[in-house]
């Protein structure tokens, strides 16, 4: 069928990561270190596909909705610890968590809903205020003390822009896994907004009134 994307795996190797976010057309740096995710990569990197699902623990399971990433990058140290990055594939929806085949956990996987995570377009936001946005992120910043490249920042395109502050900002599980599930840019930018100017508001420490 023209225009229709390639087949996805329907089990992925899960790597559960509180935090560590990978969102549309970004990228995801990672430590390797843990003799069970030594091992994933081996298999990994065996593999076709290269695909790891990034997910988030929530409570005493696993989050309902990750991104698979495939591995571009990675090196390894005298040691066997590995630097590797992931480029978001796609989104998916955990349906299940396959244990006892392998040391680390595997994920039953739906990408139903998530095909414009595959493609090349950047989506529309029209209604992104951005010099409003930009001057709540400088407030925000400034009142965690955080810094960033203000000219990376202004030449970023928006879904780049929002994505990689959904990444990098120091946010909690839960509000990072409601960015993660956004079903649109408008959405994921509306609810990063919202979240900063509840912090600007002292919502979230008592230091910001």
């Amino acid at each position: 069928m023209p225009g229709s994307l390639p087949a996805l795996p329907g089990v992925v190797p899960l790597f559960p990561l509180p935090g560590a976010v990978l969102l549309p057309r970004t990228r995801l740096p990672l430590h390797i270190f843990e003799p069970r995710y030594l091992q994933m990569m081996e298999d990994v990197l065996r593999s076709g596909e290269r695909l790891i699902g990034m997910i988030q623990p929530i409570g005493e399971g696993l989050a309902n909705v990750g991104t698979a990433g495939r591995v571009t990058m990675f090196s390894e140290d005298d040691d066997g610890r590995m630097m590797i990055s992931l480029r978001a594939v796609s989104r998916f929806r955990l349906d299940e968590v396959i244990e006892g085949f392998t040391p680390y956990l595997r994920g039953r996987v739906d990408w139903g809903g998530y095909a414009a995570d595959r493609r090349t377009a950047e989506p529309d936001d029209p209604g992104f205020d951005r010099p409003a946005f930009m001057e709540r992120l400088g407030r925000y910043m400034a009142a965690h003390s955080l810094s960033t490249d203000w000219n990376a920042a202004e030449e970023a395109g928006n879904e780049l822009l929002i994505n990689s502050l959904s990444m990098l900002l120091p946010l909690g599980v839960e509000e990072k896994q409601a960015l993660i599930e956004a079903p649109t840019l408008a959405e994921r930018r509306a609810i990063l907004d919202g979240l900063m100017e509840y912090a600007l508001h002292g919502g979230d420490d008592e230091r910001l009134h």
